[in-house]
């Protein structure tokens, strides 16, 4: 059954009927790799305080390391997505990409050395980067113009779903601990040595749904144009709007692949007006990472700790500003497509600005109490509603058709490289700069992003991926 969108694509017929219902189905479906992507890289969190007595990781390298293992696998798979994307559609690495997610969270569950527990983390961190890479990628190529913006952001909502419900479960299954308990009360207590293997294992359950799931959506249309399987576009398409939309959208697929038809992906990132683009899709990507927000999820622990908190605090806490996330990502859901990308990117650079400057104020005043928790509140709500959804819609639409996979992999590897560089050096910084000058570093960064996005990005509210090929030439 076809159900009529209120709202009609640029450059076609009124009144063109839009399958809302199967089109929001396997976007869903396609976001669920966020979902997963939010539930493993998050529920390190939890179980850092519980896996670190385990392993005895005493320096601020080795819990570094411990943390951020798992990016080396993100960027082998943020790497390999553009050429696996290419040459097997963006339909097939997804299932890999949940089957991976599955045998990786047991592999952590029941591993018993460092050597291994890195070394699933890895695998983990493969899925992750194919997921991260592909999900908003193939939500993209199958949305309608006036609802890419949604359904992109569906992606970032399933990842703070899958961010919440990692902190829902770092916080039901760890047990109540003495204020007074000792390291080795931690080590030998349930959570020290079952509890943080729970928190990795559930999330197999969510990865076999996401697995079975993929096998009912449809391949991109846009991929399978360009491998000259046009009538099966057509029909994907014609399902999602109807005939005159099936037909429309895919006649401007066809003409942008008999104007590009004769340059390859290389040759063509390597043209001066693809290097533009290029460099902005990067800088999005590197800017949603340094502007600092992923310290508070991964070290949730030490930023609340120097707040004033207490370890059975901190965890309710976390799944404060779960909540709050996944509150402001579904307000990003209805503010992407109506006041466009470039104003909330502003937005949230210049909030997270502000914000971070007073809390490196306040730690810089061993400042403790709620007012502590209500300012990384509001540093959550600010990002969540702008450089979270949003860079993951524009660097997923931003791209010509013809080196999308190319440029999307290395937008999402650099992206990966930069959460590398986060997660390994805020211990390092944390120990010789403090909460506070950290804070301000970060404030730093998204103070200069704020001046280079009001420059540089353009608005494609609206625009489909063929027109805003175009703004390019």
């Amino acid at each position: 059954m076809q159900i009529t969108d209120k709202v009609v694509p640029i450059g076609l017929p009124p009144g063109t009927p839009i399958n809302t219902v199967y089109v929001w189905t396997i976007s869903s479906v396609g976001a669920l790799g966020g979902l997963l992507f939010g539930y493993d890289w998050v529920v390190i969190g939890g179980a850092k305080p519980f896996y670190e007595k385990f392993f005895h990781l005493s320096s601020a390298s080795q819990q570094g390391w411990a943390m951020s293992c798992a990016l080396i696998g993100c960027l082998i798979g943020a790497l390999t997505s553009g050429i696996l994307s290419n040459s097997f559609g963006r339909k097939l690495p997804l299932l890999l990409s949940a089957l991976v997610f599955s045998v990786s969270s047991v592999g952590v569950a029941f591993t018993g050395h460092l050597a291994a527990f890195v070394v699933w983390r890895m695998m983990g961190g493969f899925a992750i980067g194919l997921a991260s890479s592909l999900s908003p990628m193939y939500i993209a190529e199958l949305a309608p113009a006036h609802l890419r913006g949604k359904l992109v952001s569906l992606n970032q909502l399933t990842l703070v779903i899958g961010i919440l419900l990692a902190q829902l479960a770092n916080w039901l299954i760890a047990r109540p601990i003495p204020h007074n308990a000792t390291a080795n009360d931690i080590l030998y207590s349930w959570n020290g040595q079952v509890g943080w293997r729970w928190m990795f294992g559930v999330t197999v359950i969510p990865s076999v749904f996401f697995l079975v799931a993929m096998f009912f959506v449809p391949e991109s249309p846009r991929w399978l144009a360009g491998k000259g399987q046009m009538t099966k576009a057509e029909t994907i398409l014609t399902r999602i709007g109807g005939t005159a939309y099936g037909h429309s959208v895919s006649l401007e697929i066809q003409a942008s692949l008999q104007r590009d038809h004769a340059k390859t992906s290389l040759r063509s990132l390597l043209e001066k007006k693809m290097l533009r683009v290029l460099g902005l899709g990067v800088f999005l990507a590197v800017l949603q990472q340094w502007c600092g927000i992923n310290v508070i999820f991964n070290y949730a622990e030490e930023v609340f700790s120097a707040a004033g908190y207490q370890v059975s605090d901190i965890l309710f806490n976390i799944v404060v500003t779960g909540a709050v996330n996944v509150i402001f990502t579904v307000i990003a859901l209805r503010a992407v497509d109506r006041y466009g990308r470039r104003i909330l990117m502003l937005f949230g650079t210049s909030g997270l600005a502000i914000i971070y400057s007073v809390l490196g104020f306040l730690y810089h005043r061993h400042s403790h109490g709620l007012h502590m928790l209500l300012l990384v509140v509001a540093a959550i709500a600010c990002y969540a509603m702008s450089l979270a959804p949003v860079t993951w819609v524009v660097i997923s639409e931003i791209f010509p058709g013809r080196i999308r996979s190319a440029a999307v992999s290395i937008s999402v590897t650099s992206l990966w490289v930069a959460c590398f560089v986060l997660t390994y050096t805020f211990p390092l910084l944390n120990d010789s700069l403090g909460a506070s000058g950290t804070f301000w570093i970060y404030a730093g960064i998204c103070a200069l992003g704020f001046i280079y996005l009001a420059i540089r990005q353009p608005e494609t509210k609206g625009k489909s991926l063929e027109s805003i090929e175009r703004m390019w030439d």
